[in-house]
């Protein structure tokens, strides 16, 4: 038979009661010690056997103490990040509004500003209510601009509101012509494979008319449009037929899905507004991208400050997701 061997937990709990003995004893005598010697006794602890108690729970206390700074420090960070976001949208309405108040001064008294309102149906994604009707003047056939060009058409007219098509509508036509007069054809939308990679065509133009690339893409003044409303920009060839015709990619002059506040013609209309428009780049504002800098500028140092890490930016995670 083997040999007998003591129950360990017996033997654990045993020496558990005698070492809690021990310290009761020692909790006894010293509480009836003079109180001069229970300091002395209590410093000596302290400085020994509880030492490294001690140190950890001061360690505790002081990350309970730092998670507590980082939470108040991230609600701090999220705020200024939401303020700045707002403060950019802010300032992209009043730089479209400054660029409205002085077009239309160009452009007066033939227009009237108007908001833009979006229905959402997916039947009418190319389509957009203004808030001026017949009773403004409004027609149909009427251009709604904006600081950058031409937005669209009025299609249907209400007495105090009008429904128009932007550029990207399939029926949406235009005569226009490139910014030197040499070639004159008609622009219209070219379908991409999404509806934000729809693009503008230039059709009719003749062969040999010289063009540089950027060369903006005017009205003719041919139809119900004025000349000189800008379009697009000539970006590249897009086809050529035989050696007497071809066709130009353009850039268009304005992305309809971020515009909110439009010049609407409720008058008779010059037949030249070629004045009323800065010469400027396609698609170009520099104000925004000055703005993303600041933001951008502006951010790091707040999240170093804090002690963050820094967060990927969406064009690390667009590639970051190709890869």
């Amino acid at each position: 038979m083997p040999a007998f061997a003591p129950d360990q937990e017996t033997n654990g709990g045993r020496r558990r009661r005698i070492i809690a003995g021990v310290i009761f004893a020692f909790a006894l005598l010293v509480y009836y010690l003079p109180g001069t010697t229970q300091q002395r006794t209590a410093s000596m602890l302290r400085g020994t056997v509880l030492r490294p108690f001690i140190a950890a729970q001061e360690r505790l206390v002081e990350a309970r103490l730092n998670a507590r700074h980082v939470d108040e420090l991230q609600r701090q960070l999220d705020t200024l990040t939401a303020q700045l976001s707002t403060y950019r949208a802010l300032e992209d309405e009043n730089r479209t509004l400054r660029g409205l108040l002085e077009l239309g001064e160009r452009l007066r008294p033939a227009f009237r500003p108007a908001s833009v309102l979006r229905p959402g149906n997916t039947d009418s994604e190319s389509m957009f209510l203004v808030d001026v009707g017949t009773e403004d003047g409004v027609r149909v056939g009427s251009p709604v601009v904006d600081p950058h060009g031409l937005v669209g058409i009025v299609r249907q007219v209400r007495a105090n509101t009008s429904v128009a098509m932007d550029w990207t509508h399939p029926e949406f036509r235009a005569s226009a012509m490139l910014a030197d007069g040499t070639s004159y054809g008609i622009v219209e939308r070219l379908p991409g494979g999404l509806r934000e990679q729809d693009q503008l065509i230039l059709r009719g133009t003749a062969f040999f008319a010289p063009f540089t690339e950027g060369m903006l893409v005017l009205t003719s003044g041919f139809g119900i449009l004025p000349r000189g409303i800008p379009i697009g920009s000539v970006e590249s060839v897009a086809e050529t037929e035989g050696q007497w015709r071809r066709s130009f990619l353009l850039t268009p002059m304005v992305q309809p899905a971020s515009v909110t506040h439009v010049l609407v013609a409720v008058g008779d209309l010059a037949s030249d507004m070629m004045d009323a428009w800065a010469s400027q780049p396609a698609g170009t504002d520099p104000e925004p991208s000055r703005t993303d800098e600041r933001l951008g500028d502006s951010l790091p140092p707040t999240r170093d400050s804090v002690g963050l890490p820094p967060r990927a930016s969406p064009s690390d995670t667009v590639s970051g997701g190709r890869s």
